[in-house]
C-alpha cells in the first residue's frame, strides 16, 4: 500500500511538471539566473582580495619607514624588521639612500636601492633597455630619463663618478627611467656602493614596502612596528593602502546589491508563476482533498515539484556562473578567477530560500481551494 501511495504521489508529481513545461521552464530560468548571477558574485567576492591587490600593487610601495628625527635609520633595523614580519606579509622591500656626488660633467644625485625588489616597489616605471636584478651589481646602474637627457646618455653609455682627483668608479647605463616624478632626475645605483661612495655605511635615508594588505594588515603591521621601534617613523603610504580597502568596500558593496536585486526579482518571478500553475490545478487539488488527501500531502507535492525545479536550475545555474566570473575576471582583472569553497554552498541555500520564499503564498492558494465550488465549476 506504501509503495502504491509513493508510486502515485510521484506520477502525480512529474505529471504536473511534464504537463505544465512552458511554465515549469519559466520557473527554472528565473532560478538559474538568480543561481548563476549569485554563482558568479560570490566567486568574484572571495577572490576579488587577490585580484584587487595585484591590480593596486602597480600604484608601488604602500609603507614607509623613517628617521622621527629626519635623519637616517639603519640599514640593520631594515632587516630586523623583515625578519620579525609574519610569513608572505611583506611582498617587496628596499632602503633608499639619497646623496649627491659628481659626475663628469655637474653634480648629481644618486639613489641607493636593493635593485632586487625595485620592479615591485616601482612598478609603475617606464625603463628603456633593461632593470637591474641583482643587488650585488656595481657594474651597472640606472638613470632618470631627465638626467640622462641632460647628460647627453642612452642605453649603454658610461658614467664616471669622481670623489677626489683619484676616487673614481663608472658604470654602463642599463636602464632610462621615466617615472614621473624626482627619480627622473638622479642615477640608481646598489645600496653598497652608495653607502661606501657617501661614507655612510649600513644607513639609508628610508625604506619602502609592499605589504599585503587585503584584509587590512597595513594597519596592523604599523601599529605592531611602531611599539617595537618607537624611534622609526613607521606609516602607511595612506593613497595606495586606503584605496586598496574603499575600492574593494565598493566592489563588493556593489555585488551584493546586484545579487539582493536579482534574486528578489527571481523570487517574485517564481512566485508569479506558480501561483498561475496553482489556479491552472484548482480543480486537480480539489479532487484530491475530494479523494481523502491532507494538507501535508499537497503541501509535500507542490513543494517536491518546486524542489525538483530548483536542483535543476542550481547545477546549470553553477555552471553557467563559473563562466560568467571567468568572463568577469578577464575582463576586469585580466585573470582567471579562483572558486573558493564557500561559494557551493552560498549558491544552493540562496536559491533554496528563493524557492522556499516563493512558493509560500502559491501553497497557501492551492491549500484554500474550496472544494465544492471547484468541483461544480463555479
Amino acid at each position: 500500500m506504501v509503495n502504491k501511495q509513493k508510486s502515485m504521489f510521484w506520477r502525480l508529481v512529474l505529471q504536473a511538471l511534464r504537463l505544465r513545461l512552458n511554465r515549469v521552464m519559466i520557473i527554472f530560468a528565473a532560478l538559474t539566473v538568480g543561481a548563476s548571477i549569485v554563482t558568479a558574485m560570490s566567486a568574484v567576492y572571495f577572490d576579488i582580495n587577490t585580484k584587487m591587490s595585484q591590480e593596486l600593487r602597480t600604484f608601488g610601495a604602500n609603507f614607509y619607514i623613517g628617521a622621527n628625527n629626519s635623519g637616517l635609520i639603519e640599514e640593520s633595523q631594515v632587516q630586523r624588521i623583515l625578519q620579525q614580519a609574519p610569513k608572505n606579509l611583506v611582498q617587496a622591500a628596499s632602503p633608499y639612500l639619497y646623496g649627491i656626488a659628481r659626475s663628469e660633467l655637474e653634480k648629481i644625485v644618486i639613489m641607493g636601492v636593493w635593485f632586487e625588489d625595485l620592479q615591485k616597489l616601482a612598478p609603475y616605471w617606464q625603463i628603456t633597455g633593461a632593470s637591474i636584478g641583482v643587488n650585488f651589481d656595481d657594474r651597472n646602474a640606472m638613470i632618470g630619463k631627465t638626467l640622462a637627457e641632460r647628460l647627453h646618455l642612452k642605453v649603454g653609455d658610461n658614467i664616471t663618478l669622481s670623489k677626489n682627483a683619484v676616487e673614481k668608479h663608472s658604470f654602463k647605463i642599463k636602464g632610462i627611467v621615466e617615472s614621473g616624478d624626482v627619480t627622473d632626475n638622479m642615477l640608481i645605483v646598489n645600496l653598497e656602493f652608495a653607502q661606501n661612495w657617501l661614507e655612510k655605511d649600513g644607513l639609508a635615508s628610508n625604506a619602502l614596502f609592499v605589504v599585503k594588505n587585503d584584509q587590512g594588515q597595513v594597519e596592523q603591521f604599523a601599529h605592531q612596528l611602531q611599539r617595537d621601534f618607537p624611534d622609526l617613523d613607521i606609516r602607511p603610504i595612506r593613497k595606495v593602502s586606503a584605496s586598496e580597502g574603499q575600492i574593494l568596500d565598493k566592489i563588493k558593496g556593489l555585488m551584493g546589491l546586484i545579487s539582493v536585486v536579482i534574486l528578489v526579482l527571481a523570487t517574485l518571478c517564481v512566485n508569479t508563476t506558480l501561483i498561475a500553475i496553482v489556479g491552472e490545478r484548482a480543480k486537480e487539488f480539489a479532487l484530491q482533498k475530494a479523494l481523502g488527501a491532507k494538507r501535508r500531502d499537497i503541501i509535500l507535492q507542490i513543494g517536491t515539484e518546486t524542489l525538483i525545479i530548483a536542483c535543476m536550475a542550481i547545477i546549470m545555474g553553477l555552471l553557467i556562473g563559473y563562466v560568467l566570473a571567468q568572463i568577469l575576471g578577464l575582463t576586469v582583472f585580466k585573470a582567471s578567477i579562483d572558486m573558493r569553497l564557500p561559494v557551493i554552498p552560498i549558491t544552493v541555500i540562496l536559491s533554496l530560500i528563493v524557492a522556499f520564499i516563493a512558493v509560500i503564498i502559491p501553497t497557501k492558494h492551492a491549500l484554500n481551494v474550496e472544494m465544492a465550488k471547484v468541483l461544480k465549476g463555479e
